[in-house]
């Protein structure tokens, strides 16, 4: 008999999580180490990219009637700035630092997802070099990164300059989303054991609530930006006035969108702050309580905020004055927790290391950037400072130095713990004061230019109007700014050469990725730790609170060894419930990322064979992404019996499955999606005159599939229920003949496609715009449950005894509820609306 030592289970542990190698290997990665450090590569070259596109900016500003930029060219390059620092780094940089950190500060192995991870991230790459392509075939957006219409109407923006941007914005939506998705599932589900909400570390809180911000803003701004696109194509009339549509109605996707994505960039920043602040100062923050209401207040209070940014498109005073009370009122969650920051300060005693100067230098300029924000708030002053440099000094305060300084401090702070190796404190010194002083060197001039008259967006200046030296000053100030970003690229390749060794923890810091190598390996905490405070290295150390699960923990130590599992935890509590089966290497995200680009481009060219092309390569990726592992069958093999030796069990279905609540974040973006469409009908309903009422078979054909979603969602459930194996035939014939109402739902609504002619006539009138965008919805939900419905339907015919069959059945019964309750809604607006109106 061969004799397994502790040093071979190490190894076999150790392999079973290892990369594959060659270039296909590399393709087909997900663990979350190699992916977050492509994401963070990638997301700082676009942050190259739209600083290089600011400086020529800024040459052009930086005498009066300059002609170093025509004025279609600054249009572009305006547009891509903007597009690049708000969608393709600020955002999946924090996701990327996220990616990397979370497992690591919560002591888990990896993310709940990780194949989801690789295909955000190639979406993600993909969706910008899409949008940059523009560049290749001189056909740039010139619209603004905000889109507004009916500029960027076919009208008046021919051409597809604004379909790349369209189209490229919604690839780089898709993976937001789909990394929020990921992020919600691993915080509150992958936990070290004892790592309650109340032992949460403050960044992983303020990821938390910008992943829920996430998924609740992003997809508002899909269903706009396709709402758009449509308009493009000539589709529909959402924005036509002359077509019962309304241009404001862009503004307020947008900005519902807009002003909550300050605060989800805003909040990351925070969560950074808070962890230096409290490792540099050799304290637990104050007000950890406080610190965490304060973000998840902000969170909610930034979605009540829009509306500020649209004052001058006039309005009644009682809402504009509502909307001042909460642009007002979200100050003081922020305050908390500069205060927080303060006191954690001054009754420490701080270490003055560069991430934490960093941090100084943030506070102070954020501070200022607060208080431009007030006076903002107030409607006399925005009316007059609207439009100008006022306001582009105010959101560069706010956002470089609220949330771009926290990224170079969190880089200071967390590189050693990636690279393995020190910064240099000098360079870093230098680094924080060319930043800190030509930042201030920048941007304090745009305020004077604004309150002399100076309005944004403009391209050229007349002499003699007072303009000229704030923006020669600014223009100066831009280039010391970047020689900043400059010296931190030159002190990260130095120190990855000569810096010196990092060790495990070269701070002292108080969280869980300080007690791993530096770099981390890619099998992450062999032994789960298991915590008993919110700073376990200042406390008994990783594995102090390991008694109270040592029995249930033994599946899991150093283990297992022939596939990829981690804990799942309750999500108040975090007691150890299963054993998290996780997939090894896959070529699917990577492919499925592909067949988007392809899907997008015969969209951008109106090529239907491509578009079909990309749809056949997605449902083909599909089939692969959730064809039976080998893995899991090892798995389910190896864990048989697991609860009654007193072990955790194999999470495989139903709540204590990370698929389950994966299925719950996905029905929240289909019903935010929905909510879109019905405030977007309510808002456009006002401006119709005579609603057309559906006539009576359309009602018929809307009634059989308001009976058909209800009965499958009750079948469903039925079925899902009767999970033992005395109950497969009941289960078969739930699933079976749910299956078959899908089938009958999507026949319906094709048929009410073809009999009201909605597909001709949406681009008639806003009312039937809608009416076919309601159907298109209604179609992708249903769809959505007959793929999970369909796939549950056959574990029960081909392989009736698999616990795996289980899963899709259960996930299916919660999509079925969504599917029911969002055709009744769906049905209330298009025919009993009209009636009403």
């Amino acid at each position: 008999m061969t004799t397994v030592t502790p040093r071979d289970k190490s190894d076999a542990f150790d392999r079973v999580w290892s990369d594959p190698r060659g270039f296909i290997g590399w393709l087909r990665t997900i663990n979350n180490v190699p992916i977050a450090h492509r994401y963070m590569v990638t997301g700082f070259a676009f942050f190259l990219f739209g600083g290089i596109q600011a400086l020529l900016m800024r040459i052009q500003l930086g005498t009066p009637e300059n002609t170093f930029l025509s004025a279609e060219r600054y249009n572009q390059l305006f547009t891509m700035h903007g597009t690049t620092m708000m969608f393709l780094f600020v955002i999946p940089f924090i996701e990327a630092i996220a990616n990397y950190m979370l497992p690591l500060m919560l002591g888990a192995r990896d993310l709940p997802f990780p194949r989801l991870t690789a295909l955000s991230y190639w979406t993600y790459l993909f969706g910008g070099i899409f949008l940059y392509s523009s560049f290749v075939f001189g056909a740039v957006p010139d619209g603004g990164w905000f889109a507004y219409v009916p500029l960027t109407s076919k009208e008046f923006s021919p051409g597809l300059g604004l379909d790349f941007w369209d189209i490229g914005l919604s690839v780089a939506e898709v993976a937001a989303i789909g990394a929020a998705a990921e992020l919600i599932v691993g915080i509150l589900r992958m936990r070290a054991p004892g790592m309650s909400l109340s032992r949460l570390p403050l960044f992983a809180w303020a990821m938390l609530v910008t992943a829920f911000m996430l998924v609740l803003a992003f997809t508002p701004l899909i269903v706009g930006t396709a709402m758009l696109e449509l308009d493009r194509k000539g589709l529909t009339r959402f924005f036509d006035v002359a077509a019962g549509g309304d241009p404001l109605l862009w503004q307020h996707i947008f900005w519902a969108f807009g002003h909550p994505e300050v605060y989800i960039m805003f909040l990351p920043a925070l969560g950074i702050v808070s962890h230096i602040v409290q490792t540099f100062s050799r304290r637990p923050l104050i007000g950890y309580r406080a610190v965490v209401g304060s973000m998840i207040a902000t969170g909610a209070i930034a979605f009540v905020l829009w509306v500020h940014h649209m004052f001058a498109v006039g309005m009644s005073a009682m809402m504009m004055n509502m909307f001042t009370a909460a642009s007002m009122l979200i100050a003081i969650p922020s305050g908390i927790q500069i205060f927080s920051w303060i006191a954690t300060l001054w009754l420490g005693r701080p270490v003055w290391k560069t991430p934490l100067i960093f941090v100084a230098g943030f506070i102070a300029i954020f501070t200022l950037g607060g208080i431009t924000g007030v006076m903002v708030s107030v409607v006399p002053f925005d009316l007059q400072a609207h439009d100008s440099y006022f306001i582009v000094a105010h959101f560069h305060y706010v956002l470089i130095g609220g949330v771009v300084f926290p990224l170079f401090a969190g880089l200071y702070y967390w590189l050693p713990k990636i690279t393995g190796r020190l910064l240099s404190e000098r360079l870093g010194k230098w680094n924080f004061w060319l930043m800190f002083v030509f930042f201030n060197v920048t941007f304090f001039p745009m305020h004077v230019a604004g309150l002399l008259g100076m309005p944004r967006r403009v391209y050229t200046y007349e002499t003699g109007l007072g303009w000229d030296l704030p923006n020669f000053i600014s223009t100066i100030g831009a280039f010391g700014f970047a020689a900043g970003i400059l010296l931190f690229a030159v002190n990260v390749l130095w120190s990855g050469r000569r810096g010196a060794a990092a060790g495990n923890d070269p701070w002292g810091g108080d969280t869980l990725e300080w007690s791993e190598t530096s770099p981390p390996r890619a099998a992450q905490f062999p032994f789960i730790p298991a915590v008993t405070s919110r700073n376990p290295l200042w406390s008994g150390g990783p594995r102090e609170g390991i008694d109270s699960y040592a029995g249930a923990m033994l599946a899991v130590d150093a283990a297992p060894t022939r596939w990829r599992g981690s804990v799942c935890v309750t999500m108040r509590e975090a007691r150890p419930i299963a054993v998290a089966h996780f997939p090894s290497a896959s070529i699917w995200p990577f492919a499925m990322s592909v067949a988007f680009v392809l899907i997008f481009a015969g969209a951008l060219v109106d090529s239907g064979w491509l578009a079909l092309t990309g749809i056949a390569g997605t449902l083909a990726s599909l089939v692969g992404w959730f064809w039976p592992m080998d893995s899991q069958g090892i798995a389910l093999d190896e864990m048989r019996g697991a609860a009654g030796r007193g072990e955790l069990p194999l999470a495989v279905h139903g709540p204590v499955s990370n698929g389950w609540w994966g299925t719950i974040v996905l029905i929240i973006v289909y019903s935010i999606a929905l909510a879109t469409l019905v405030a977007s009908y309510l808002y456009l309903a006002q401006r119709w005159v005579e609603p057309e009422v559906p006539d009576l078979i359309s009602g018929i054909l809307a009634s059989a599939v308001v009976g058909s979603t209800v009965l499958t969602a009750v079948l469903n459930w039925w079925a899902a229920r009767n999970s033992r194996r005395e109950r497969l035939g009941i289960r078969r014939f739930g699933l079976t003949v749910s299956t078959g109402l899908d089938l009958i739902s999507v026949a319906c609504i094709v048929l009410l496609f073809a009999y009201s002619g909605v597909g001709l006539t949406a681009a008639g009138h806003a009312q039937q715009s809608l009416f076919y965008l309601f159907l298109v919805f209604s179609l992708f939900a249903v769809l959505t449950h007959l793929a999970i419905a369909g796939t549950a339907c056959l574990w029960t015919w081909l392989a009736p005894d698999d616990e795996r069959g289980l899963a899709p059945a259960k996930n299916g019964a919660l999509m079925g509820y969504f599917v029911a309750a969002g055709w009744m809604v769906t049905v209330t607006m298009l025919y009993v609306g009209p009636r009403m109106l």
